[in-house]
């Protein structure tokens, strides 16, 4: 049933804010090969995965190399799931790049999100990612917070004005590499949904880490988001606490929280309507070259094992649990189950 994606940033080699490369470096056409001897059918691409070296390219050089891309995936049994423009590396967007002081850089930011769109269209995918990572300030004072949400507003409008097939999934995180970001949670990406010209094409990508790193519990994010038919796609990995954005592997640091996800993912329906389950996950800084999968393959296998433990889980005992309002009960249930017995 589940279909499992990642991006190819997720093989790397092991550098950090503190220290240089540690492994060589799959090329491309390499890590495209891996997909399927892992057992993954999805890619989660950026629009300089595809086309490298993107702003000194004409577009329609772009959209040539991307179609090389596609034709690649197709030989490999592979499908695009999300493509998302990368607006936090150029030094036209330090400042932010939809919510940037200067409409000239706000202006880059949408011309370069539109191109996304017109490469995630030959690579076959409608879904387009906004990771909003520099939409926020370092002090406070430097920016006009109402007039801010109103730049993201007109951005995702034209974006939406643009193409009518697309579909817009932001990806909301708190804070890094600003200090404090606009869309924080699931509950901000919601409610600016509701200020674009076509909310029902606006919804969101929840990631594990980054529900943590707001002090939230990430399947309370996605059960809210699935109230409103608004998971569109899911990142899973696990956190150590309110830190940088670890991105460990999927259930290495907390099995009760990822047994959650998996929980409200599994009974409402999640994946039913094509819906990829995403990883997003770094390989450690120790592991050799040849050893940098292990990360990815674990993660889905955990994901698998857990579906198998919300599906034989005990929920007419459950049910008895909280109908006595015995929560010390339910949560020694809930322990039993995880451990095997």
């Amino acid at each position: 049933m589940y279909r499992f994606s990642f991006g190819p940033w997720n093989i790397h080699e092991g550098a950090d804010p503190f220290g240089p490369t540690v492994r060589m470096s799959y090329t491309f056409q390499q890590k495209l090969a891996a997909y399927r001897e892992l057992g993954f059918e999805g890619i989660q691409f950026h629009d300089d995965d595809v086309v490298a070296d993107i702003e000194g390219k004409s577009h329609s050089q772009v959209l040539k190399e991307a179609g090389e891309v596609r034709q690649r995936l197709d030989e490999l049994g592979l499908v695009t799931e999300i493509l998302a423009p990368r607006l936090w590396e150029s030094p036209r967007t330090i400042d932010g790049a939809f919510t940037s002081n200067d409409p000239q850089e706000r202006l880059y930011a949408i011309e370069r999100s539109k191109q996304a769109i017109d490469i995630a269209q030959v690579m076959g995918t409608d879904n387009i990612v906004l990771w909003l990572a520099r939409e926020g300030t370092y002090i406070r004072e430097a920016k006009n917070p109402v007039a801010s949400v109103h730049y993201i507003v007109e951005a995702i409008n034209q974006l939406l004005e643009y193409n009518p097939n697309i579909r817009i999934l932001i990806e909301p995180k708190p804070n890094e590499p600003m200090d404090q970001s606009y869309i924080p949670t699931i509950g901000h990406t919601l409610a600016l949904a509701s200020l674009t010209r076509d909310p029902d094409r606006v919804g969101g990508l929840i990631e594990t880490a980054h529900c943590i790193l707001a002090g939230l519990d990430p399947s309370d994010e996605m059960g809210y988001a699935l109230a409103f038919n608004k998971l569109w796609s899911v990142h899973l990995n696990d956190q150590n606490g309110l830190k940088y954005d670890q991105d460990k592997s999927f259930a290495s640091d907390n099995l009760r929280r990822a047994f959650n996800q998996v929980r409200v993912l599994e009974e409402n329906g999640y994946g039913k309507n094509g819906e990829f389950v995403g990883l997003d996950v770094k390989v450690m800084r120790t592991q050799p070259q040849e050893l940098s999968f292990k990360h990815l393959e674990n993660s889905k296998k955990m994901f698998l094992r857990l579906v198998e433990k919300v599906r034989t889980y005990d929920k007419e005992a459950e049910r008895q649990y909280i109908a006595a309002r015995d929560y010390e009960g339910l949560d020694w249930h809930v322990l039993q189950h995880l451990m095997g017995k």
